[in-house]
């Protein structure tokens, strides 16, 4: 992320997002890229921002270089909480539920 990017902080998010962050070595730069330029999905009960090889080739033809956090997906409550955070490529589990 560029310097002029905006911050979408403080970031609300839950004990256990912080503690699974912190745990995964994943900052909340990486939270913050994932949830303005991720695609996002209601999954499961709860929507999902997932940053993948199609938003990171976007992001860099805006100049953004997002190539670190490819694979993050970031599972908020419907309030907008982060519950949980994790990297994972596969992105079939992401389809939307009926």
């Amino acid at each position: 992320m560029s310097p002029s990017s905006p911050l979408l902080l403080p970031l609300p998010l839950t004990h256990h997002a912080r503690r699974k962050m912190d745990g995964r070595r994943i900052p909340s730069e990486a939270v913050e890229a994932v949830l303005a330029y991720g695609r996002a999905v209601w999954a499961r009960g709860a929507q999902i921002y997932a940053l993948g090889r199609k938003e990171v080739e976007r992001a860099s033809r805006r100049g953004l270089d997002l190539r670190r956090f490819a694979g993050l997906q970031v599972v908020c409550a419907a309030n907008g909480d982060v519950l949980t955070v994790y990297r994972n490529h596969d992105f079939k589990p992401l389809r939307r539920s009926a």
